[in-house]
C-alpha cells in the first residue's frame, strides 16, 4: 500500500506517518530526511544533492524524484510507502504519478489532515520534539516528562522547538501552503483517491481515522 499524506505543516503528518510505519512495516519516506541522507551518502545522487545545498540553491523536483526511485527500487521488505511531505506541487503529484506507474506501482490513498488555521498556530507555537526520535510533546496537551524521558523511545532527551514554530513564520509557511500544495487537494479529490480526516483530533483519534480510511 502506498499513501501520501497532505495537510499544512504542523498539521501532524511526520507523526501519523511514523505511527503508520511501525504499525504496518511501511516505509516513511519524507523529503527532508531524504535529503540529509543522500548528502552524506557518498553516492551520485548524494554528491548531486550536497552540491546543490551547499551552493545554497533549491534542489530540483527532478533530484528529489531521483531519491524516491532509489528508494522505491531499493532493496527493501517495506510493506508500502508513506510519502510525508511530497508531493507539494501539481508538477511533482504528476511526477510521482508517472514514476508509481513506470515502476507498476499504485497510489492508494491520499489522506487529507484537515486544520483550523488559528488552532493550528497556537499549537505549533507550544510544540517540541525529542532529540533522540521525533517524538513530538506539546505544552498544553502532551507536555514535555519532568524527567526529561522520552515516552516514546524511553531515553533521556534534549526537547527542541524549532526557530521558525512561532506565529508569525508559521503563517508565513502556511501561506506558502496554501499557493503551493493545497490544490493537490482538489487533484486528488478528482481522481477519487482523497480521504479528509480531522487534523486537530487527538493523536490518537487521528490515527484510528486514518487506519479507517486505509481498511
Amino acid at each position: 500500500m502506498n499513501i501520501i499524506l497532505l495537510g499544512p505543516p504542523g498539521a501532524g503528518k511526520g507523526t501519523q506517518a511514523r505511527r503508520l510505519a511501525d504499525e504496518r512495516q511501511m516505509l516513511q519516506l519524507s523529503t527532508g530526511d531524504m535529503l540529509r541522507a543522500a548528502r552524506t551518502s557518498g553516492t551520485e545522487m548524494g554528491r548531486r544533492v550536497a552540491d546543490v545545498m551547499d551552493r545554497g540553491e533549491l534542489v530540483t523536483d527532478e533530484i528529489v524524484i531521483g531519491l524516491i526511485r532509489e528508494q522505491l527500487t531499493g532493496d527493501t521488505r517495506a510493506a508500502g510507502y508513506i510519502f510525508d511531505g511530497f508531493p507539494r506541487t501539481l508538477g511533482q503529484a504528476d511526477a510521482l504519478g508517472n514514476l508509481l506507474t513506470e515502476l507498476g506501482e499504485n497510489l492508494d490513498r491520499v489522506i487529507e489532515m484537515k486544520v483550523d488555521d488559528e488552532v493550528l498556530v497556537g499549537r505549533i507555537s507550544a510544540r517540541s520534539t525529542c532529540s533522540n526520535c521525533g517524538e513530538v510533546y506539546n505544552d498544553e496537551t502532551a507536555p514535555i516528562p519532568a524527567d526529561h524521558v522520552c515516552t516514546k523511545c524511553g531515553q533521556k532527551a534534549d526537547f527542541l522547538r524549532r526557530a521558525d514554530d512561532n506565529a508569525d513564520a508559521l503563517k508565513t509557511r502556511l501561506m506558502a501552503y496554501y499557493k503551493q500544495t493545497s490544490p493537490l487537494v482538489g487533484y486528488y479529490y478528482a481522481r477519487g483517491d482523497l480521504t479528509t480526516v480531522d487534523g486537530l483530533a487527538s493523536m490518537d483519534d487521528v490515527s484510528a481515522a486514518i487506519r479507517t480510511a486505509l481498511g
